[in-house]
């Protein structure tokens, strides 16, 4: 899913990895330099250089660990549930749990940074595959009406792009967790038997 691999870093790399991911989510990335991130971090730039070679590389090698590291924790909470119709659930508030770090600034940042937005993309279309594997396995075992797992992937798909880019706070006034969380009652609701 990502073209970084964060196994390989040092302790102190990985550290200085999850709190450059603390800043970003909560304040966003574009206005920092490096040598403001080096300050607040505490750190040289070098060191920041050993992550990656640019300001926009490190952007995107954090806005990477983020989704890598949401992304496992919504697996594993999914995997956590047996019934079809409550792994849908729990696979879209385990999205909205995973995303409510990220505020307003990040959102706006990632919008605007197209190499951090085709991230945030192919991971929404990741999470669409998964949200439509699920509904087939639950329409396989009879715990779903008959319907077309294609067709709500797709409109999950794009329910969830809009949330990303902010369109749905603005819309309706909820935060990106929140929508998250009605689009999992809508969904559930709309597809059980």
């Amino acid at each position: 899913m990502t073209d970084t691999v964060d196994t390989a870093l040092t302790r102190r790399q990985a550290e200085l990895l999850d709190q450059l991911e603390a800043i970003f989510l909560a304040e966003g990335f574009a206005r920092f330099t490096l040598e403001d991130l080096a300050v607040r971090l505490h750190c040289s730039k070098s060191t920041l250089y050993a992550l990656a070679g640019s300001k926009e590389q490190l952007s995107l090698r954090v806005i990477r660990h983020f989704f890598r590291k949401a992304t496992d924790a919504v697996e594993a909470h999914t995997v956590s549930e047996s019934d079809p119709a409550l792994r849908v659930t729990a696979y879209l508030s385990a999205v909205a749990r995973a995303l409510s770090p990220a505020g307003p600034s990040f959102h706006r940042d990632l919008d605007s940074f197209a190499p951090g937005r085709e991230v945030y993309e192919r991971n929404t279309a990741l999470a669409a595959d998964r949200v439509r594997e699920l509904i087939a396995e639950g329409v396989a075992q009879g715990r779903f009406r008959e319907v077309h797992p294609a067709l709500i992937a797709d409109t999950v798909t794009t329910l969830m792009l809009r949330i990303g880019r902010g369109e749905t706070e603005r819309a309706t006034g909820l935060d990106d967790s929140a929508a998250y969380r009605e689009l999992a009652a809508l969904l559930l609701h709309g597809i059980a038997l």
